[in-house]
């Protein structure tokens, strides 16, 4: 007999879809942060003389500014969402 959380019938791919539809900027800030550790690693044979310890940084600098642009933007739509089409929304269907 095992235990089992009542919330535990969804898979993972459902739970991860859920949450993507929820803040679809998430995956896309996630995206880019591997896009450019991926290009980092590609390019590092080829750094020549800078030295390591600069060319993590600027891929980590890069890579942070992918999720943070990311973020920045996700918060920028829902409020956009909230602020600007929700009260014309309310407007239009207000009885007269």
């Amino acid at each position: 007999m095992s235990w089992t959380p009542a919330n535990y019938e969804e898979g993972q791919m459902s739970k991860l879809a859920k949450k993507s539809a929820d803040a679809p900027f998430v995956p896309i800030g996630v995206g880019g942060f591997l896009g450019v550790v991926a290009y980092g690693l590609y390019k590092m044979r080829s750094r020549g003389d800078t030295k390591m310890s600069i060319h993590l940084i600027h891929m980590r600098v890069a890579a942070q500014s992918c999720v943070v642009g990311a973020m920045t933007v996700g918060v920028l739509y829902s409020m956009y969402k909230e602020y600007i089409v929700k009260p014309k929304e309310t407007t239009t269907t207000e009885p007269k």
